[in-house]
C-alpha cells in the first residue's frame, strides 16, 4: 500500500516529488535530528523511536482492514471524491454562496463527520458495523473526521476498537486517511462530559496511514486572492458573477460546484454553456472556456493548460499567432492550436483583446 501519494506533474502544477514531507504538526525543531521513516511512509518524531507497534504491524485485525481498504480503493480516488462531495454538501454553496470552512456555523461543523462517514460508506460500499460505523474485513470500525490533522475526538464506545481517521482541509488542499487502534496508550485522559478523548503523541505516531496528504480536488475560490473573490461576488446578476469567475480564474480548474456557488441558481450550468452563457459572452474578450469534452481536453493540454477533469472547466484568453516570426518573439511556438483557420496561443498581458475562436463540438 502506498502511504503517501503525490500527483503526476502537469503544466501549471507542482512536480511529483520522491521525498516524503512531514505530516503537519510534525515539524523538526532546530537542533533536532531528522525524521525517521517508520517504513510505511509515516515520519516519526525524534524521541518516539522506541514506541512499539507504530504502524499497527502487531495488529492482524488492523492489517486485514488495511488490506481490504486497499483492495477497494488502492489509489484513493473514490475516497477523495467522497470527501470532496461531503464537504461540498456541507457548504451548500449553490444556496448559500459559502465556500470556506470558517463560513460554517459551529453546529454545522459537527455534522461534517456524519456526512463523511455516509459518503465513504456509499463510495466504498462498506457494510454497517455491529456497534460502530462499518464492518470491514469482519471487524467493527469507527469513522472519525477532523478538519485539522490530529483533531479527532474518540468516544468511549470506540475504546479498544479500530478507527478510520479521516482529515481534509480546503485551505491546505489535502486529505489524509489512516487506521489506529483506540488503546489506552494511544489516548489522552477524558477532559469533557461526554468522555471523548483526543490522541496523545503515541497515538498520533502510531497511525497507519493509508493515504497521507493527498491533493484534495481544488476549490478555485480558495486559491483566488480575496480581492478577486470579492469582485466576483460584487455582481448582482448570477450570469455576471459567473462571467467574472472565468475572467479571474483563468488557467485554473473550476468545478461545477464552484460555478453553482457563484451563480446561486438552479440552472447554474446554463450560465457557462454556449447559447448565451459565459462561453458566448466572454468570446469577444478573447476568453475561451474548455470543458470536460474529449476535444476540449486535447486542446487545453496542447496549449499547456491544466486538463479539465469530469465536471471541470479551464478558461484562458487566446491571441492569434502572428504570421511572421518577429511578431511572436519570445513566444512558445510549440504551444498553439489551430481553430477557424488560424493558429492561437495563450495571450500575454501585452496582447490586445480580440474575439476568440469557437471551440469545435
Amino acid at each position: 500500500m502506498t502511504a503517501v501519494q503525490y500527483p503526476a506533474a502537469e503544466p501549471g502544477g507542482q512536480e511529483a516529488r520522491g521525498d516524503v514531507d512531514p505530516i503537519p504538526g510534525q515539524l523538526a525543531l532546530p537542533g533536532m535530528p531528522p525524521f525517521r521513516d517508520t517504513g510505511n511512509g509515516q515520519l516519526m518524531l525524534p524521541g518516539l523511536d522506541d514506541l512499539a507497534d507504530t504502524a499497527g504491524t502487531d495488529d492482524p485485525e488492523l492489517a486485514a482492514v488495511a488490506a481490504e481498504l486497499d483492495a477497494l480503493d488502492a489509489d484513493g480516488a473514490r475516497t477523495g471524491a467522497a470527501i470532496r462531495g461531503a464537504l461540498d454538501m456541507l457548504l451548500d454553496g449553490q444556496h448559500t454562496g459559502r465556500y470556506r470552512w470558517d463560513q460554517l456555523h459551529k453546529t454545522e461543523k459537527t455534522h461534517a463527520g456524519t456526512l463523511v462517514e455516509i459518503a465513504l460508506a456509499r463510495a466504498l460500499r462498506l457494510a454497517d458495523g455491529t456497534a460502530l460505523d462499518y464492518t470491514i474485513a469482519g471487524a467493527d470500525v469507527d469513522c472519525k473526521f477532523s478538519h485539522k490533522l490530529g483533531g479527532w475526538m474518540i468516544p468511549p464506545e470506540a475504546d479498544g476498537k479500530l478507527l478510520l481517521l479521516v482529515q481534509a482541509s480546503d485551505e491546505d488542499g489535502t486529505w489524509s486517511a489512516g487506521l489506529l487502534r483506540a488503546t489506552e496508550g494511544n489516548l489522552r485522559p477524558a477532559g469533557n462530559r461526554d468522555l471523548k478523548r483526543a490522541l496523545n503523541d503515541r497515538g498520533r505516531a502510531a497511525v497507519r496511514w493509508l493515504h497521507a496528504r493527498v491533493p484534495l480536488a481544488e476549490n478555485a475560490l480558495i486559491k483566488l486572492p480575496e480581492p478577486d473573490v470579492a469582485a466576483i461576488f460584487a455582481n448582482v446578476s448570477g450570469q455576471q458573477r459567473v462571467n467574472e469567475l472565468f475572467r479571474r480564474a483563468q488557467r485554473m480548474r473550476v468545478s461545477r460546484t464552484v460555478v453553482a456557488t457563484v451563480a446561486m441558481q438552479d440552472d447554474y450550468m446554463k450560465r457557462v454553456r454556449d447559447g448565451g452563457g459565459a462561453r458566448d459572452q466572454l468570446r469577444a474578450e478573447g476568453i475561451v472556456i474548455f470543458g470536460d469534452y474529449a476535444g476540449d481536453q486535447v486542446l487545453a493540454r496542447a496549449l499547456g493548460l491544466l486538463r479539465p477533469g469530469p465536471g471541470e472547466f479551464v478558461s484562458a484568453r487566446l491571441a492569434r499567432r502572428a504570421s511572421g516570426a518577429d511578431g511572436d518573439q519570445g513566444r512558445d511556438f510549440d504551444r498553439f492550436i489551430r481553430l477557424d483557420g488560424s493558429d492561437w496561443l495563450l495571450a500575454s498581458p501585452a496582447d490586445p483583446a480580440e474575439p476568440a475562436p469557437v471551440l469545435p463540438r
